[in-house]
């Protein structure tokens, strides 16, 4: 068996038996996922332990646009004046109740931040934007770098500089 991260495909994926303890992530999984895909609304990308095609963990990523004036001091100051700027929305991301404490969370998000770095050289990001779920999730981000909006304490943000720092050690 394979751990594969794959974009998601209806046909193939079996996105029912998919229970991460949280309704909302499952339905999104089972009965909007696709739908969003096919659209391009987000890409959903999941986690299968190949030939196997349950889905073990998923995210998706989708374009966004962030508010300067949200952003701590520190790094506003670094980037330029306008008052949006382009970044990577990280909209969804959840491990199955089966693999939930396993890794999987951590191995899908470094997956995403990667996809998101390599994006980059053809769609500017100035960031990776997640809104967590609960708090948490906003602790799990933070072990990753990601710093809270400044009115936002549930909504965070890694730098895309930073993912680059992190990936080239």
């Amino acid at each position: 068996m394979t751990l594969t991260i794959e974009l998601l495909d209806k046909k193939k994926h079996n996105r029912s038996a998919f229970v991460s303890g949280n309704d909302s992530l499952d339905n999104y999984i089972r009965k909007q996922a696709s739908q969003e895909l096919k659209k391009k609304v987000s890409t959903v990308f999941v986690l299968i332990d190949s030939p196997n095609v349950d889905i073990i963990a998923y995210y998706t990523l989708s374009s966004y646009m962030v508010d300067v004036a949200n952003l701590n001091e520190d790094f506003a100051k670094t980037v330029p004046r306008y008052p949006l700027l382009p970044a990577t929305l990280l909209g969804r991301l959840a491990v199955d109740q089966t693999y939930q404490g396993k890794g999987m969370g951590e191995l899908v998000l470094i997956d995403a931040l990667k996809r998101v770095l390599e994006a980059t050289s053809q769609v500017a990001s100035l960031a990776v934007v997640v809104e967590a779920i609960d708090e948490k999730a906003v602790s799990f981000y933070q072990k990753y770098g990601f710093r809270p909006f400044l009115q936002y304490p549930l909504k965070l943000y890694l730098p895309t500089k930073l993912i680059a720092e992190n990936f080239n050690d």
